[in-house]
């Protein structure tokens, strides 16, 4: 994949945008995810994913060829939303998801031979409690158990987007699941 991804880099650095768009097909849905469980709110993710593909392809030639080109579009990606954070004013958007109904669609009625409705409940109001309970630890925690635990990257992976020491994800990590534990311990 690093092979790939580096042909594409000096295809773009070149002048051919379509390249840029294979890698942004290869990484958006990553991105993504990374923003939304930054965020919380798919609106916001959607426009920081976007800022960060943007970011990249205008800084492309500040990449460091000798590095994995996923940790260094991460990293664009985690300080977007971190400045997001920081800066952020309540928004309401008219379209918004109603809160309950996120997986509800017309398919939602037909009968499934899957879990009971009453577990599939339980479990997205626990998928739900864990989100709120993220959006509610310091930023700088948040963004080390998003990518520790939702992302499943290596402490040194996180150290590297983060550009910290290991030691110092380290801490965070445990810090962040003490805090997870207390918001989650009040529901």
């Amino acid at each position: 994949m690093d092979v790939f991804i580096r042909k594409k880099i000096r295809q773009v650095l070149k002048g051919d945008q379509n390249a840029f768009g294979e890698i942004v097909e290869i990484y958006k849905d990553k991105v993504y995810q990374l923003c939304y469980r930054m965020l919380g709110n798919r609106h916001e993710a959607e426009d920081v994913a976007q800022e960060a593909f943007l970011r990249a392809y205008l800084n492309i030639r500040r990449y460091d060829e000798n590095r994995k080109f996923s940790t260094w579009l991460y990293r664009i990606t985690t300080n977007l939303c971190i400045d997001r954070i920081r800066k952020k004013k309540p928004d309401y958007h008219l379209d918004a998801d109603i809160e309950g109904s996120e997986n509800l669609t017309l398919y939602s009625q037909i009968a499934s031979s899957s879990h009971l409705p009453e577990q599939e409940v339980e479990h997205m109001e626990l998928q739900e409690s864990i989100q709120h309970a993220i959006l509610k630890i310091s930023e700088k925690y948040r963004a080390v158990i998003i990518l520790k635990y939702m992302e499943e990257l290596s402490v040194e992976e996180i150290a590297g987007i983060l550009d910290m020491p290991v030691g110092t994800v380290k801490t965070r990590l445990h810090r962040g699941r003490e805090a997870l534990r207390k918001h989650l311990r009040k529901l």
